[in-house]
């Protein structure tokens, strides 16, 4: 419990570094006064209750398989969100794959749920602009998975090509928790889909993994950023699942059909070309 407190110090950073970042974004004069910073905090609430969910979803999940787990650690960076995320350490081994299953899918699954309400309500507080050319969030585009089309169309109608809509920021905290929840929900390696792919195929799983890395190489040319993505994952995340203890234990049919239900998570929120022009 005394190193508990490393939780709590990253937290409470991760909150001041996302609140400065939504007071940013939502347009007001930067100064150093607290009422700026409380002009950020729909934003810092927003993302943080997604990824913190997402997080702790993993962290139950851990502690009913009677799996060693971290609390979640929170990441601090002044970038254009205020943070890196967040993550837990799992300390001990799975011991089979229905476990694996369960901690993989908790987190995704839980960040989900609370993202869906924050995004219908990000997009029904965002403003359409008529006749002009201006990017959301200020300074860039952002793309569209189908979720984010379909709130866009449940709330605002079909907008004609001269509009744009000016996400406001709990709408982006949501856009980015559920692009995030499809990146967690590519089937690599340690990633939350790979757990997810393991625990369906087990180490059939490394085929998927590694075909979902080759098609990863030219979504590069739709967002560059995909070249890093399959770097970082080929070198830290890498693309094979280790075994479960157990790893004989067969996957329920419960769980299988569960599956189905991440890969319709992961098709309604994946954006192959998440960021437009600047």
């Amino acid at each position: 419990m005394k190193k508990d407190w490393i939780h709590f110090v990253l937290f409470i950073l991760t909150i001041g570094t996302t609140s400065l970042a939504g007071a940013m974004l939502s347009g007001e004069e930067p100064s150093m006064s607290i009422g700026f910073l409380l002009k950020g905090l729909p934003f810092s609430a927003s993302l943080l209750g997604i990824l913190g969910v997402h997080e702790l979803g993993h962290y139950f999940a851990s502690r009913y398989h009677g799996v060693d787990a971290t609390l979640p650690f929170f990441i601090p960076f002044p970038t254009i969100i205020g943070t890196f995320g967040a993550f837990i350490k799992i300390k001990s081994a799975i011991p089979d794959r229905r476990s694996l299953f369960d901690i993989g899918f908790a987190g995704p699954l839980f960040g989900f749920i609370v993202a869906i309400p924050l995004l219908f309500v990000g997009i029904a507080l965002s403003e359409v602009r008529q006749g002009v050319e201006i990017a959301p969030v200020g300074h860039f585009s952002l793309g569209s998975s189908i979720l984010v089309w379909l709130a866009e169309r449940i709330i605002h109608g079909g907008l004609p090509e001269t509009a744009q809509l000016i996400i406001h920021p709990v709408g982006f905290a949501a856009w980015i928790g559920l692009w995030v929840t499809s990146i967690n929900l590519l089937p690599i390696g340690q990633l939350d889909g790979g757990h997810i792919a393991y625990a369906v195929l087990g180490p059939k799983a490394y085929l998927l993994a590694r075909w979902t890395w080759i098609a990863l190489l030219p979504l590069a040319w739709l967002w560059p950023g995909w070249l890093v993505w399959a770097i970082v994952v080929l070198f830290l995340i890498k693309l094979r699942h280790p075994p479960t203890v157990f790893d004989w234990i067969p996957l329920d049919v419960r769980r299988r059909r569960l599956a189905l239900l991440a890969l319709a998570i992961f098709i309604l929120t994946f954006i192959p070309k998440p960021f437009g022009g600047f």
